[in-house]
């Protein structure tokens, strides 16, 4: 093989390499739109979580705020409520598990289990009825002196586990912490 084919050889690889190079960044330019569409929009992202002052809320109220579109009940619940919801025998529930998208989901319905701090004096949930997506009476509504959906009487106890009527499971819990001592990060 003489030096000129070996030079060849080198040119007609760096050809090739150079075209090759050139399709993918042009494929890639070409595909990067479409692919980019499929991501969601600003103003998903900002909904996507958000940020509570909780730092007004008395013991014994409630805030609601909206989050994805849907109503979400922050409590501060007394010292009775947490007593209420703690008594509660697993086998009286008629959903086990917790709900709760901070831990298992087939973890126990325990109050403890449901509570965004470990005294159990916060809970967070989506204020939502699990039967047919109605909102719920809250302020110690209902029999259990929880939640009460009075559109076809289902009722939740303190910590919105559901004891009776047609809603088959218990108020989600979303994604929620404490971002410092006043504010509380949902999703």
């Amino acid at each position: 093989m003489s030096h000129a084919e070996d030079h060849e050889g080198t040119r007609r690889d760096f050809l090739y390499y150079a075209t090759a190079g050139a399709a993918t960044v042009t494929a890639g330019a070409a595909v990067w739109p479409l692919v980019n569409q499929m991501n969601p929009s600003a103003d998903v992202q900002a909904l996507s979580s958000i940020r509570v002052d909780v730092s007004g809320v008395e013991v014994g109220t409630q805030l609601t705020v909206k989050w994805q579109g849907k109503p979400v009940f922050i409590r501060r619940r007394t010292q009775q409520e947490i007593d209420e919801g703690r008594a509660v025998e697993l086998s009286d529930l008629v959903d086990r598990n917790a709900e709760n998208a901070n831990i298992d989901a087939m973890a126990p319905a325990t109050d403890e289990n449901r509570t965004l701090d470990e005294a159990g004096e916060w809970l967070v949930m989506l204020g939502v009825c699990t039967h047919l997506g109605c909102v719920p009476l809250g302020d110690g509504a209902g029999d259990f002196d929880g939640w009460f959906c009075p559109c076809h009487g289902s009722h939740y106890d303190t910590a919105g586990r559901i004891r009776r009527g047609p809603a088959p499971r218990n108020l989600p819990v979303p994604v929620a912490a404490f971002e410092d001592e006043t504010t509380i990060l949902l999703g």
